[in-house]
Formats: structure tokens, C-alpha cells, sequence
């Protein structure tokens, strides 16, 4: 496992949600399978006289600051357990390559060569800078990866002490936030990252996750298994079934206890993100204080206290999961007709503790009760 240094831990855009109700183990749990419930239905078709029918397996690691688990529904648990491993390693090279935790991984050398020189990286990390860039451009900057320049002001992690930073601090540092001043650049088959100006620095923790996810995804499949889930955080992609009964999530209360859910849904082939200012964060003098920022603005955003986005793969899931999170439900709607995002959808917990949902989310979703009160 890794240790804490190597980990994926940004300040700004990264957060994390349960989005299984319990029967597990950590923040992901089966609902379908608590104590006490009836054993899932039989499988749809008959296994040859013999062979063991397929089962749920589960495995959890911890890579990129995070809980990583596995489940698979299948009946080779050897097999299973060689694929969970695979994944868990993978999400660990991901990590050591993109964390801002260790002073050689490739963002902390961009971000140390920031107003100097442009620095190779490799085409994966390329590639979700590459996207960052993209959605920022498309949410007009509310999504920013340069938000890393907050780190160290504040305190929602290790060094949490209850404090709020100094405004003028604040101020200082978010001058050195803008997306257009990111550089990207590709030569002889090379690619090249660039910060315009000293002092800026880039986080990917509100996007790495969900590349990493659909990277292990991909990987399971290519290994034969296709009804699985896999969850990093607030990030997870269901794909398949239980032997043609569905997977089924449930979105965290924003206030209530842990392992405590407002919502279901039936999940298949598609990715499940949760934004929540729940995760990293203080109550002090009845204001929630918490780790997403709104980079237009260096405080954290206040439209919304969750917010979980249904989507085809778990990149797009993970970095507009915050834009949805910051804008809040009225003006997120006109950005995902203006941006025509399809296959799409969202659930909010808004400021004022209501559920909002886009339509697609609604037919299938259940409501279990209203999200608790409380700053």
C-alpha cells in the first residue's frame, strides 16, 4: 500500500462521497446484500454441472489518498483476485506520476518549473491536463486545475487547525489562478507542459481519479470480466450486472451519520461521481468551511452540498462533478444545454438542502428520505 507522501491529496477541487448503501466494507458498501436481506435471485442461466456459479467478490486497497475497491460478480475467484491486484498497482503508477505529494512526480516538476521552463511529461499526463484545460474552457473557468496555488492557505487535510486564512493571503494567491495561462504543447511527438508565471501551481485531484477509474476499467475488461464495480472515493463505474439483476448505489446524506443515504439507483455501464463539502472541511461559528473551492473566488462554493453526476465514464463524471457542485442547479442546467453534455445526469443536494435532479436521473431514482438538516 502506499504511504501518505505518495498519495493523491489536493487542495481545491478534490472531494469524496460513500455511494453504497452498507454490507461492505470502508465507503463502498453493496446495498442489494445487507445483513439480513434475501440472497440476490439466481443467475440467469444455469452454470454447467459442476462449475461454482458466479458470486460477489470484493477487494480494497487505498491509492491516491483514497479507499479503492473492487467488487466482481463472477465465479473464478482466483482470477478475481489477480485482476483486483492489477487494478490496485495501476492506480498506484497513475498516482506516482500525477500527485503534487512527491517532489519528482511530473506535476510537482511542472509546478517547480512554473515561470522557467516547459516540462515533458508522459502522454497520460498530458492527456488529463490536456482535458482539464478543456472543461475549463467550457465552464468558462469554473473548473480550474491551477487552484493548486491554494495550497497551504487552507487547511482541510493533515495540517486542519480550525483556522481561516488571512484575506489578504487569499487575494494574493488567486491571482496567480487562470487556466488560460497553462501552456500545452507538442513537438517531435513530445509533449510539453508550461505555467506562464512563477508562483502558479496545478492540482489534478478533481480529475485524476476518474481517468484512473476508467483506466482500470479498461483493464478489467480486457482481462475478460464484465459485470464489476469499481469505486476510488466519490468515484466509481458499475458496469454489468449480478447475473441480470442490477448493481444498485445510493448517494451519501450530506449531513446526516456515515454510511447513511438519502437515494438509490440502478447503475449499468456507466460512471457515479459525488462532489460533497461533507468530506474535508469545519463547522466554525455555524458556516461550513470546506476543501472545494470556487477558483473565480478562492473560497469554498456555496450553491450546492453534494452533488453526484451519472455519466458514460468516469472522466467526464469526476471534473464536471465540481463545476456542478460550484454553479449550483439553475445555472448548471443552462451550461449542459449550452455545452450539449449528453448522457448526463445530475442530483444535487442545493444550499438550501433540497433535492434537484435533471430528468434522466429522476425516472429511476429512489428517494429514501430528505436529505438532514444542518450547516
Amino acid at each position: 500500500m502506499g504511504s501518505a507522501m505518495c498519495t493523491l491529496r489536493w487542495v481545491g477541487l478534490l472531494a469524496v462521497a460513500a455511494m453504497l448503501a452498507p454490507g461492505g466494507i470502508g465507503h463502498a458498501q453493496a446495498p442489494a446484500e445487507r445483513p439480513g436481506d434475501p440472497p440476490a435471485g439466481p443467475p440467469a442461466s444455469a452454470p454447467a454441472p459442476g462449475a461454482r456459479p458466479p458470486a460477489k467478490v470484493q477487494y480494497s486497497d487505498h491509492a491516491m489518498g483514497t479507499n479503492v475497491t473492487v467488487w466482481m460478480w463472477t465465479p473464478d475467484e482466483r482470477s478475481a483476485a489477480q485482476a483486483a491486484e492489477a487494478v490496485f498497482t495501476e492506480m498506484k503508477r497513475l498516482d506516482k506520476e500525477m500527485t503534487t505529494w512527491v517532489a519528482d512526480s511530473e506535476v510537482s516538476q511542472v509546478n517547480t518549473n512554473a515561470g522557467i521552463k516547459p516540462v515533458k511529461v508522459s502522454d497520460e499526463t498530458f492527456a488529463v491536463i490536456e482535458r482539464a484545460v478543456d472543461i475549463s474552457r467550457r465552464s468558462r473557468g469554473v473548473f480550474d486545475i491551477t487552484v493548486g496555488a491554494f495550497k497551504g492557505v487552507w487547511k482541510f487535510d493533515e495540517d486542519v487547525d480550525f483556522s481561516l486564512p488571512d484575506p489578504a493571503e487569499v487575494k494574493k494567491r488567486l491571482a496567480l489562478v487562470n487556466w488560460k495561462d497553462i501552456a500545452l504543447a507538442t513537438n517531435a511527438g513530445q509533449h510539453t507542459v508550461f505555467l506562464k508565471r512563477k508562483g502558479m501551481s496545478i492540482t489534478l485531484g478533481g480529475i485524476a481519479k476518474g481517468y484512473a477509474v476508467d483506466k482500470c476499467v479498461d483493464l478489467l475488461r480486457k482481462r475478460g470480466f464484465t459485470d464489476f464495480m469499481i469505486q476510488a472515493g466519490g468515484d466509481m463505474y458499475i458496469a454489468g450486472s449480478k447475473s441480470g439483476d442490477p448493481w444498485m448505489v445510493a448517494i451519501r446524506d450530506p449531513r446526516g451519520p456515515p454510511n447513511t443515504f438519502f437515494a438509490t439507483a440502478p447503475i449499468e455501464n456507466h460512471s457515479f461521481s459525488t462532489s460533497g463539502d461533507y468530506e474535508r472541511g469545519f463547522v466554525k461559528d455555524g458556516v461550513r468551511w470546506h476543501h472545494i473551492l470556487d477558483p473565480r473566488t478562492g473560497q469554498p462554493a456555496r450553491a450546492s452540498r453534494s452533488v453526484t453526476i451519472r455519466a458514460k465514464d468516469a472522466f467526464t463524471a469526476d471534473a464536471w462533478s465540481k463545476v456542478m457542485f460550484i454553479l449550483g442547479p439553475a445555472a448548471s442546467r443552462d451550461l449542459i444545454k449550452r455545452e450539449k453534455l449528453s448522457d448526463f445526469e445530475v442530483v444535487w443536494v442545493d444550499d438550501k438542502n433540497q433535492i434537484v435532479t435533471t430528468e434522466g436521473i429522476r425516472t429511476v431514482m429512489k428517494v429514501l428520505k430528505e436529505p438532514t438538516p444542518g450547516p
